[in-house]
């Protein structure tokens, strides 16, 4: 998005629904967001990859030329929140130095213009390192975090960002060549070289894949609207009996960031009965995604 050019109504369609998600949430007017968001090993590394992390402080790296600066996160809040999990029996790691990708800024900038747009608590959840959590542990870690929320007496936005199926390339360490398992393992703060290499590599991949060249798993939208529909149903047990192969298999490396999909309805179910809302989906080959777009709000 941004960069490879997509079908113009339908890129127009999609920033159009961004722009009146924007309105709607700056006239509900959050006094929290909550995210829950993926990492594409540019601030999260095998050296200590936790299935769970909750930013007390937080930079957004700028990658892809989406945000940059410091998250306006309320620490005390932060703290308060992770006690809470812990109390909850849910296992979560702190960062006070968390630095978050696209993966969190770009929904933020979308929706709000910046990533300081409102209090933001930043909770990342590991989708691209396996072996990864499971979506029962991710199930419980929102339901967790929703009791919390719900217990605040605030007005708190719920955020879920990534997926659905696409499949950049991120290599696998358990065949990736020394060089590539080393920035796996420990690749924080690359040269901007790197980061651009990597950037055009995720291109032209979207490139090829709108050609129906490369070797990419297509984008499988029969698969993303039954999931959108699990969601908006509040069926976790459908994605929750999927296992790591089968799903790489089907949605591609990236779909496993559908799981923060997971955590965030499971959010917002904790607070009680909700009205779900399906905004828009396309797949766009351009932008190796699955583009898809939905909304819940309490019922009551």
């Amino acid at each position: 998005m941004d960069h490879v050019e997509a079908d113009p109504a339908i890129d127009a369609e999609v920033r159009s629904a961004f722009a009146r998600l924007g309105d709607e949430v700056r006239a509900f007017d959050p006094e929290l967001v909550i995210q829950f968001a993926p990492d594409h090993f540019k601030g999260f590394f095998y050296d200590m990859l936790p299935p769970f992390t909750v930013g007390i402080r937080a930079e957004a790296i700028g990658d892809y030329d989406i945000g940059s600066g410091s998250f306006d996160v309320p620490e005390a809040l932060a703290l308060d929140c992770i006690r809470a999990l812990h109390a909850d029996d849910v296992d979560v790691a702190m960062s006070y130095r968390m630095q978050a990708d696209h993966g969190f800024a770009q929904l933020l900038v979308l929706l709000g213009g910046r990533i300081d747009a409102w209090p933001v608590l930043p909770i990342h959840v590991n989708c691209a390192g396996p072996p990864l959590p499971s979506i029962r542990q991710v199930q419980r870690l929102g339901t967790a975090v929703g009791h919390w929320a719900a217990g605040l007496g605030k007005r708190v936005l719920i955020l879920g960002s990534g997926g659905l199926s696409h499949d950049p390339p991120i290599p696998n360490i358990a065949t990736a060549p020394p060089p590539v398992a080393e920035m796996l393992i420990a690749g924080r703060n690359p040269p901007m070289e790197a980061r651009r290499a990597r950037e055009e590599a995720n291109y032209e991949t979207a490139r090829k894949l709108a050609r129906g060249e490369g070797v990419a798993t297509p984008l499988a939208p029969d698969w993303d609207r039954a999931f959108m529909a699990q969601m908006a149903a509040g069926d976790f047990t459908t994605i929750a009996a999927m296992g790591e192969a089968e799903l790489t298999r089907l949605a591609g490396c990236g779909g496993h960031e559908v799981r923060n999909w997971v955590a965030a309805y499971a959010a917002m179910a904790a607070a009680g009965p909700f009205t779900p809302r399906h905004i828009l989906y396309h797949p766009i080959p351009q932008w190796n995604a699955g583009m898809g777009i939905a909304a819940a709000e309490p019922a009551t």
